[in-house]
């Protein structure tokens, strides 16, 4: 028996689904039986467990072989990052109590660098469960293709894309969320000692001109990107109802400064990402 958060998710989807076709017992940690529903009619045994509540997460911790960690995202965090410090010492006290035999937690790309960003979240869960006297493994993945998501509405409307990421011909480390899932899984199913980080990214890394001409291909119609120029950021993310941008702005800096980097040689994934674009068109009611 498995235990997955964010079931629900792409990611955690992902590990569920590819563990069951291996013929898996799958436990879906989730916030309200509706949303576990789905998958108890795949045969998963179903655990209510909010991240916030670290008795229900020690329940559904208990009695299995490995399980599979995630943090809720965050992308407008308060300054110091409270959020996610109270959900690193409830996850940290649940894995504490429950001690399944092993655990695969999902983190980043860039989780080691040392400049203040966004992604410092996943550092401080690094080092909250590292003490924990467990087989644990960081798995640590590019930025996900999917994101081009947002990006969904534009090309298809005026095929002009704003983007963060830039110079628009500089290639970032990507990854599909299959791929992370699927990895996820084999991982939760090796056996190993003590702490391992395993990094991923996809089968080459993308630029945000990549992207447009993916979607121009799938669309027939002409797609370009543009630069949002960093000085408009601060303005742009409050307008949009941000109370703390700073720690994202920083973090795409990272991504565009290059200081959000792998720290060793990074597996690959499969999935490419006309494929991940195909997908997010179709789930947006695009016929492609």
């Amino acid at each position: 028996m498995y235990a997955v958060m964010g079931i629900t998710g792409q990611v955690g989807g992902a590990v569920a689904r590819t563990l069951l076709s291996a013929g898996q017992s799958v436990r879906a940690v989730v916030r309200s039986a509706e949303k576990g529903a789905p998958w108890a009619a795949q045969g998963c045994q179903v655990a209510l467990a909010d991240v916030d509540d670290g008795q229900a997460l020690a329940q559904a911790f208990s009695a299995v072989e490995g399980v599979f960690i995630m943090m809720p995202s965050n992308f407008d965090p308060s300054p110091g990052f409270p959020e996610a410090r109270q959900v690193v010492e409830t996850l940290r006290a649940a894995l504490e109590q429950a001690r399944p035999a092993k655990v695969v937690c999902l983190s980043t790309i860039g989780a080691q660098a040392v400049q203040p960003n966004l992604l410092n979240q996943l550092q401080l869960l690094e080092q909250g469960l590292s003490p924990l006297d467990l087989p644990i493994t960081f798995l640590r993945p590019g930025w996900f293709m999917e994101n081009a998501l947002w990006d969904v509405a534009a090309a298809v409307e005026t095929g002009v894309i704003p983007s963060f990421l830039q110079p628009l011909d500089k290639p970032v480390p990507m990854i599909a969320t299959a791929d992370v899932g699927r990895l996820a899984a084999q991982l939760l199913q090796e056996s190993w000692s003590g702490k391992r980080v395993v990094e991923l990214e996809g089968p080459e890394r993308v630029t945000p001109e990549q992207i447009a001409g993916g979607f121009a291909e799938l669309l027939g119609k002409p797609v370009r990107m543009e630069v949002v120029v960093r000085d408009t950021w601060q303005a742009l993310f409050t307008t949009q109802g941000m109370n703390n941008p700073l720690p994202r702005m920083q973090m795409i800096d990272g991504f565009n400064e290059g200081w959000i980097e792998f720290a060793g040689t990074p597996r690959k994934g499969e999935v490419p990402l006309r494929s991940v674009l195909k997908d997010l068109l179709v789930r947006s009611g695009v016929s492609v």
